[in-house]
């Protein structure tokens, strides 16, 4: 059975080329485009989409506006394709709360050509969200990259952790990997959280600029700091750090204080933050010392690392399946033997706190 897809952008353009990037796959059905929301309210009285690729800044209603009435009224996956630039970035972070599944990021320069290099993105990120728990996504709002053809592994970032775990110390330290699903998830985790938290180090998928903005918004709605990692960052008791889109981030460890690197390299698993990478690194400078979780997401990334974690000791969790968006990431990790626990997203921050327990 095709996918249903409606286009609902300002710009000719972006409407001709994504229709026709799309019905170059036989899993997909286009429907005719709309300009607005307003126009697509209309068209969907008669045909209701599987999955709507939606802009952000268009003429007589704004497509947070539209995404929140869609969530509210028939909650549908919506695929947000917007201009990367400063002020987009906050803008698109705001659709990832209020329910979007995920995001396609879109220059004002060479806008056709980069639509057409993209193509197996979207039509993966379509076809995700065909899948996603959107009534997860749902709740939540009312409640508040290039893929290579190459698949490469964190060993092209550090070696492998060896299974010693490191002795036990004061300094705890909790690692969270995401993706699709994620910016909603981490809200609600990250939210729940007293002042007196563990040091926290996340890898949430995202591109390049998105993340400072994700995390100035967190930050708004956090008793704990939150902000973007920046290179020798300390990894403090009270703080969660961010991973930047575009770059990898790895743990480091000085006598008893933990601090993250910052830095380029190859997309590991796809992905430029990656999980595995911050995993393994966990899993080599902390060891026992460590929580590792894993949340909703799509694909594998975080898997192996979860289990390099594990095997140095660390205590690791997943995220349940009837709570994510997307059990992609959870369920392989689950597959890989790498998950002590399993439970549901509204448990995760208990399960952090015990970590602080440890370090007593």
């Amino acid at each position: 059975m095709s996918i249903k897809v409606l286009i609902v952008d300002d710009s000719a353009v972006v409407r001709q080329v994504l229709s026709g990037l799309l019905r170059q796959d036989k899993d997909m059905e286009v429907l005719v485009p709309a300009s607005d929301p307003i126009l697509a309210m209309e068209r969907m009285k008669t045909t209701w989409p599987d999955v709507i690729v939606l802009d952000v800044e268009m003429p007589r209603m704004d497509g947070i506006t539209f995404l929140r009435k869609i969530m509210a009224e028939r909650p549908t996956p919506v695929v947000i394709c917007s201009t990367l630039t400063e002020k987009g970035a906050r803008t698109s972070v705001e659709a990832l709360s209020a329910g979007a599944v995920t995001t396609i990021t879109k220059p004002k320069l060479d806008l056709k050509a980069f639509l057409q290099s993209s193509a197996a993105e979207l039509i993966a990120a379509v076809k995700s969200a065909a899948g996603a728990n959107v009534n997860r996504l749902a709740a939540r709002s009312q409640a508040a990259a290039l893929v290579p053809k190459a698949k490469n592994t964190a060993d092209v970032i550090l070696s492998p952790a060896d299974t010693r775990a490191m002795s036990q110390t004061t300094e705890q330290v909790v690692a969270i990997g995401t993706s699709t699903g994620g910016t909603q998830a981490l809200e609600e985790v990250l939210t729940a959280l007293p002042r007196v938290s563990p040091g926290i180090v996340i890898v949430q998928h995202m591109p390049e600029k998105f993340t400072a903005a994700f995390a100035s918004r967190l930050h708004s709605l956090c008793q704990i700091d939150v902000k973007e990692a920046a290179h020798n960052d300390r990894v403090v008791q009270g703080r969660a750090l961010i991973a930047p889109g575009g770059k990898h981030m790895l743990l480091r460890r000085a006598g008893a204080q933990y601090f993250v690197e910052v830095i380029d390299g190859p997309v590991v698993n796809r992905h430029r933050p990656s999980v595995d990478v911050l995993f393994r690194s966990v899993a080599k400078c902390a060891g026992a010392n460590a929580l590792g979780i894993i949340m909703t997401g799509m694909g594998d990334d975080g898997a192996a690392g979860l289990l390099e974690m594990h095997q140095a000791g660390a205590r690791t969790v997943a995220q349940d399946e009837a709570s994510c968006v997307v059990y992609g990431m959870p369920k392989e990790a689950v597959k890989r033997g790498a998950v002590d626990k399993l439970v549901p997203l509204n448990m995760i921050d208990r399960e952090i706190l015990q970590q602080l327990q440890r370090s007593l």
